[in-house]
């Protein structure tokens, strides 16, 4: 089977590119607006893409009628956003903040999430969150330059939060314990608890 993607909708680019390119990680991405509205959204078009500064990347496409995303609105007015990872037992509660809901309308209030306070930036960070990135704004990229359809964030981390219930007898991260959720195609998760190692050569 081949694919030419000059030939096919948007849509099905998407379906092909999103259950192909899996397991993905999930942003679940905290921001507030310059009227002081938080808000609360996941991406699982995201990446980590550099350490030196140390940086991660959020897609975020524009609504179907081309406006922009309340997460897109608050992080170039503000320049400041929240990342967190996603386990398995915040599931639902981001699923329900991937809800369509109108301008000015928090989700960490709608969905009964509870938050707490950072440190470094002015974005509430969502409570109980294994990992929670305090980020900054390095560079918005519309993309494609042309005719964007989506805003890639650069987002430099600047102070992240574990939860120590994550951590091995070593201090680093164990990854059952994690319990992260990826997206695969269409409406399937998978968690990382299923894993196996293999040396370098």
């Amino acid at each position: 089977m081949q694919l030419d993607f000059s030939a096919l909708t948007p849509l099905d680019a998407y379906r092909w590119l999103a259950s192909t390119v899996t397991p993905r990680p999930i942003a679940w991405v905290s921001s507030v607006s310059p009227a002081g509205t938080s808000n609360l959204a996941p991406f699982s078009f995201f990446q980590v893409i550099s350490d030196a500064p140390p940086t991660l990347m959020v897609n975020v496409n524009l609504h179907g009628d081309g406006s922009p995303k309340d997460t897109l609105r608050n992080v170039q007015a503000t320049g400041e956003l929240v990342i967190q990872l996603v386990s398995c037992a915040q599931a639902e509660a981001m699923n329900a903040s991937a809800a369509q809901l109108p301008h000015g309308v928090s989700e960490f209030e709608r969905c009964g999430i509870a938050s707490l306070a950072s440190e470094r930036v002015g974005v509430p960070r969502v409570a109980g969150a294994a990992v929670a990135f305090e980020c900054r704004v390095a560079q918005v990229l519309a993309y494609p330059p042309g005719a964007p359809n989506c805003h890639l964030i650069f987002a430099e981390v600047l102070l992240a939060h574990v939860d120590d219930a994550v951590l091995n007898d070593k201090g680093r991260i164990d990854p059952h314990k994690l319990d992260l959720i990826g997206r695969l195609g269409g409406m399937a998760y998978t968690r990382t608890r299923d894993s196996f190692e293999m040396q370098r050569p």
